[in-house]
């Protein structure tokens, strides 16, 4: 490539472990309307044809995520946008929003999920409510994904068992059995790799044959992360963050999930049927900063679409 008649130099992934590099390869990331604002150019962080996730929290109007869904699709991103059970009012209104998304951005995939709010706004609590509708299907949807809880999830089962949400994969099992779309299981993020493989293997046990996108907090301030853990529910490998906070000399210096992603890619290399297909990063400190990591830690994984 040249610019102004100077040649330039092909980028040169850096060095890394190799089974690294292959475990987060075609990984996810995810945005919200106003986080990506602040992106010029989404091919300048992300390889060609990362999958990037938009977060509908209460309150975005539609408008915005459409819109936002658009400018991703356009610049060659497949866009994923959250359909939350929990905020969306009515069939009229999931039949638009699907509408929306797929004649003003070409959006054919969807994660589905309850929703972080307590009341629902109408007749939906749950993903498996927005799937028994049929709208999905009857919209020839390519992708549909629903959320996965290694360490559980304290507002699906208050006592601290997973009953219910064990259930609730069994439920999106025999759903994918009767579906034409493509799923899969995108997780909350945790921070220890015991408790998922703990998890992947319970469910693979279970007969859940559903791939799973294990989510991952990327690089953040150690006081961003555990704000974060603590409101969306994290369980015991909290304690990651909070031994680290303890540790003087760690306090200051930024969370990076090398340790984590480096012992799941090691037992993903020695278990190759290993459940976890894929990684999905939480850019709980930046968008701009989980992008950085990946390109400078997972070698040919990370290298940008305006890099090739």
């Amino acid at each position: 490539m040249a610019f102004f008649g100077l040649k330039t130099e092909t980028f040169q992934a850096p060095k890394v472990k190799e089974k690294l590099e292959r475990f987060v390869s075609d990984f996810s990331i995810e945005v919200m309307p106003r986080t990506a604002e602040k992106i010029g150019d989404f091919k300048d962080l992300l390889p060609e044809k990362t999958r990037v996730y938009i977060a509908h929290i209460e309150g975005t109007p539609i408008e915005d995520m459409v819109k936002t869904a658009k400018r991703i699709a356009e610049d060659g991103f497949p866009t994923m946008p959250h359909f939350p059970a929990r905020i969306i009012k009515d069939k009229a209104t999931l039949n638009d929003w699907i509408s929306r998304y797929q004649g003003e951005a070409g959006v054919n995939q969807a994660l589905l999920l309850g929703g972080g709010v307590d009341k629902p706004h109408g007749e939906y609590e749950s993903s498996m409510d927005l799937l028994e509708t049929g709208l999905f299907d009857q919209a020839n949807f390519k992708d549909i994904h629903v959320a996965g809880h290694p360490e559980g999830n304290k507002d699906i089962d208050p006592d601290g068992s997973t009953k219910n949400v064990d259930a609730a994969l069994q439920w999106k099992q025999n759903f994918k059995n009767k579906t034409n779309a493509k799923m899969a299981i995108t997780t909350q993020f945790a921070f220890e790799a015991g408790p998922i493989i703990e998890w992947a293997n319970s469910i693979k046990k279970a007969e859940i044959d559903i791939p799973i996108h294990i989510g991952i907090a990327g690089p953040a301030k150690l006081q961003t992360l555990i704000k974060f853990a603590l409101a969306c529910g994290v369980g015991p490998s909290l304690k990651v963050l909070q031994k680290r906070a303890t540790d003087v000399t760690k306090l200051l210096l930024p969370y990076e999930p090398t340790e984590v992603l480096s012992q799941l890619a090691d037992h993903k290399a020695k278990n190759p049927d290993f459940n976890i297909s894929n990684v999905h990063f939480f850019p709980l400190g930046g968008i701009k900063t989980n992008a950085n990591w990946v390109t400078e830690n997972c070698g040919a994984a990370g290298v940008p679409a305006n890099q090739m």
